[in-house]
This record gives C-alpha cells, sequence and structure tokens, in this order.
C-alpha cells in the first residue's frame, strides 16, 4: 500500500459547486427559496464556489445562517450594497444575459476591483521595458508572481480581494503563462530574495505544472534568490491535495526539492476559523507539507460575521501553533468587493488582535497585526492613547513602498468608525508623513519624470 491508500483509502473525490449547480445540493435545497435567490443575485456579481469538502466536512448546518464557515463561503444578500442588489435582481428579472453582463460588470467597477495601487504601482517591467502583468512588486524584496494556470481556487472565500481574478473580466486579471520572465525579472533585481506564488490558489495546479515554474527557479541558481512562498487555501479547502489526489506525492516532492536546493518554503496557509483546523485530513495534511521541510505561516482578516471574536482568535492562534504553524498575520478587510459587509472598525479590530494576543504563550507571538495591505504598504495599527487630553490611534508601517517609512511610527486622530487609512485623518498635520512621496510615485511615468519603485 501507498502512504496515501493506507491512511486515506475513503478519501472523497473533488466536487465543485457554483451558480450553475448548487441548487443540486441538499442542504441548500432545505434552505428558504428567497435565501436561495438572494444567492444567485450576488453570485452574479461576486463570485461563488464551494466544494465538498467545505459543504460536508467544514459546515454546521444546523447553525446557518450564522455558522461562520456558511458565511465564508456562500453568498450573502448583505454583500451588496441595496442599490446595487437591486439593480442585479431587476437585470435577472428581465433575463437577458447581456443585460446581466452588462449590470454584474458595471457594479464590479464601482466595487474598486484592484485596491492599494496594483494596476497602476506594482506591475514590473523587465530593463527592456516590457511590462510583465502576471507579476507585482510593490515591497523591496518580494515579488508576486500570478501563474495563468492557478487563477481559481478549490472554493471561494466570500471576502476574496482578489475576486476580480474569478468573474471572466480578463481585463481585471493578474496572470502569466511563462516562467522565463519571472526568473528574469528576479535575476534582473538583486533586491528580491522571495518569490510568492499566488493566484488564485497555485495549490489548484498540477505537480507537473507547479514543477516547471519551481525548477526554472532552482536550475538558474540566482543568487539572491533565498525563499519561495506559496499564498494558499488548500490546506482548509482541499486537504486532499497533499495526501490522496493522484498528484499529491509528486507535489509533496517539489516541495522538497525547494528545500534541499537551499531554499527556504514558506507555505502562507490562510485559516479564517479554527472549524478549519478540526478535520483529521487537515490536521495530516499539516504533517506532511511540515514533513517536505517547508514552514506553514497563517494568516487571514479579521471578519464581521465570521471571526470577529478575540476568544477565537486566541483559540486558533493556538491551535496553529500545537500544529507546528507559525502564526504571521492579522489583516484588516481591503478596501474592495464586500468590504461594507466584512469589515469592522480599526479600533475593534486592535481591541479584538491585543486581547487574543495577550493570553498566548510567547511562541504564538510571532503574529502581526491587526494589518491594512494598503496603497502605501502593510500598516499596522499598534495601539490607542491620550496625548494632552485628545485620543488618538498609534500607526506603524510592517512594509513600505519605501522602506524608510517602516522606521517611523505615526499618529491618527482617533475614529472609533474608521474601517480603512483612508478613513483617517492626522493627529497633528494635513496629511500623513508619507504621503508627498506616496504622489510622486503615482505620478505618471515620463521622460522628465522617470522615478518607479521598481
Amino acid at each position: 500500500m501507498t502512504r496515501q491508500e493506507s491512511v486515506w483509502d475513503a478519501s472523497p473525490s473533488l466536487k465543485s459547486y457554483t451558480l450553475s449547480n448548487f441548487r443540486q445540493l441538499p442542504q441548500i435545497q432545505e434552505l428558504p427559496e428567497e435565501t436561495r435567490t438572494e444567492m444567485e443575485v450576488v453570485g452574479h456579481v461576486l463570485p461563488f464556489k464551494a466544494n465538498n469538502y467545505v459543504v460536508e466536512q467544514l459546515i454546521d448546518w444546523d447553525n446557518i445562517p450564522n455558522d461562520p464557515m456558511y458565511v465564508l463561503t456562500f453568498p450573502q444578500k448583505g454583500m451588496l450594497r441595496p442599490e446595487h442588489y437591486a439593480k442585479m435582481e431587476a437585470a435577472l428579472a428581465e433575463g437577458s444575459k447581456e443585460g446581466i453582463n452588462s449590470a454584474a460588470n458595471e457594479i464590479r467597477l464601482q466595487l474598486n476591483p484592484h485596491p492599494a495601487g496594483q494596476m497602476e504601482l506594482n506591475v514590473p517591467t523587465l530593463r527592456d521595458g516590457t511590462k510583465l502583468y502576471g507579476m507585482q512588486h510593490k515591497y523591496r524584496e518580494t515579488c508576486l508572481f500570478f501563474p495563468s494556470q492557478s487563477q481559481t481556487c478549490h472554493a471561494y472565500c466570500s471576502f476574496c480581494f482578489r475576486w476580480p481574478q474569478f468573474v471572466g473580466m480578463d481585463e481585471m486579471k493578474f496572470a502569466m503563462q511563462e516562467g522565463e520572465q519571472l526568473v528574469r525579472y528576479v535575476s534582473e533585481h538583486p533586491e528580491i530574495t522571495d518569490v510568492l506564488f499566488t493566484g488564485g490558489d497555485p495549490m489548484i495546479m498540477k505537480a507537473k505544472i507547479f514543477s516547471k515554474y519551481v525548477d526554472a527557479l532552482i536550475e538558474s541558481r540566482i543568487p539572491n534568490l533565498k525563499t519561495i512562498r506559496i499564498g494558499t487555501k488548500a490546506l482548509a479547502y482541499w486537504p486532499y491535495k497533499f495526501l490522496t489526489d493522484p498528484d499529491s506525492q509528486e507535489m509533496l516532492d517539489v516541495f522538497k526539492r525547494i528545500t534541499d536546493a537551499g531554499l527556504h518554503l514558506a507555505f502562507m496557509s490562510h485559516f479564517n476559523h479554527t472549524s478549519e483546523l478540526r478535520t483529521d485530513a487537515v490536521r495530516a495534511a499539516i504533517t506532511e507539507v511540515r514533513n517536505t521541510g517547508a514552514q506553514i505561516r497563517t494568516q487571514s482578516p479579521v471578519l464581521a460575521h465570521i471571526n470577529d471574536d478575540a476568544d477565537m482568535w486566541a483559540q486558533m492562534w493556538k491551535m496553529q501553533t500545537e500544529l507546528g504553524c507559525i502564526p504571521y498575520y492579522m489583516f484588516v478587510v481591503r478596501d474592495t468587493g464586500a468590504q461594507h459587509y466584512f469589515g469592522i472598525p480599526l479600533v475593534r479590530a486592535y481591541e479584538i488582535f491585543i486581547r487574543a494576543y495577550s493570553s498566548l504563550s510567547g511562541l504564538a507571538r510571532t503574529v502581526r497585526g491587526p494589518s491594512m495591505s494598503a496603497t502605501p504598504g502593510k500598516v499596522q495599527v499598534a495601539g490607542t492613547l491620550v496625548i494632552n487630553g485628545q485620543k488618538a490611534i498609534l500607526l506603524k508601517f510592517l512594509q513600505g513602498r519605501n522602506p524608510d517609512w517602516v522606521r517611523e511610527p505615526f499618529l491618527a486622530k482617533y475614529d472609533e468608525n474608521a474601517i480603512w487609512l483612508d478613513d483617517l485623518r492626522p493627529m497633528y498635520s494635513e496629511k500623513f508623513f508619507f504621503e508627498d512621496e506616496l504622489e510622486r510615485l503615482r505620478a505618471p511615468k515620463t521622460p522628465q519624470n522617470p522615478s518607479s519603485q521598481n
């Protein structure tokens, strides 16, 4: 018997559910027709995809509509603003495919599909002037790579800030098919130490496809490349990828090749709730991945309706540490898509973070947050304080477009309703200290103004 057959001989085959077939699920058929219709309205604007593992093992169907995994994967009416919901509902009632697509795209363009300067500031360029639309380079040491074969996931998170990758609007996508330009760009930029494979989800790829990209990096022996990162939800949504899928051992062998080559393999795993850590399958998959020499780091945004609970976060970080994972980030919901539904005030996010953090042992206090991945960089809410009788929010950069910004703490006026950096106002000046330089970075690049972060 193989390793998989001896332990997981009854593992399921992957089955996906989308708008075209989700009504076939017995669990969905038991929901009110109004709820099913709401799912269809929202699902025509924002992407929806679930699978049999999520449906059968992660969702508590006796706790609908409040179950966090249900909210995390199935469309909710509140994810669209009332005017957008009404527009999509009307288009569906008319029944014209052209009208439905037009209404959906019109709404999507109002949802800030590419936040934080992804299109205008992050797209890198080779020395010969070729723009690499399948990559992003925002922070000095790390570049992101979007393989064209990874532009989907085993299931979609309802809050996902990369939702434009999945809605059929090709002009919104980041994707690159060939790895040659990746190798060339990293070689041209000695400041880059880390390459992050992202998507979608790179672990949707077959091992033989993923290995082509990895082997190109390994065989190139780029002296500055030290770390390969994989951003993935696969451990949470389809752990069988590393247990019983036909190429599961082949994928694990790819991971081992990375670590055997002397590169650090950082497995950036997205876990949003303790429910995702309780199955036998996910625990076994974590063991298999760690056995390759990879280190699993965990991250998630704090989300209204799903995990805005300090006790849950503390328990989740403790469970992850016990499983040998490294708690890494608590994020703030990005200013895109359904931010109005999932976002919570920054001061509340900080309260949740610090209450959970204070109950951890030192080993789990590797986690950082709450952090906003905003246009200027990763901005952490570091606390609240009172200065001369005035309340303020203390902020600092964990990463910045200019690395020097990381050295500078700064203050914002206390605002109990602010949910994003753009909602905040400086404490003692008209602008935050980084804003003038950020505007220069945003200025159109011309022969007279050729400045760029890259």
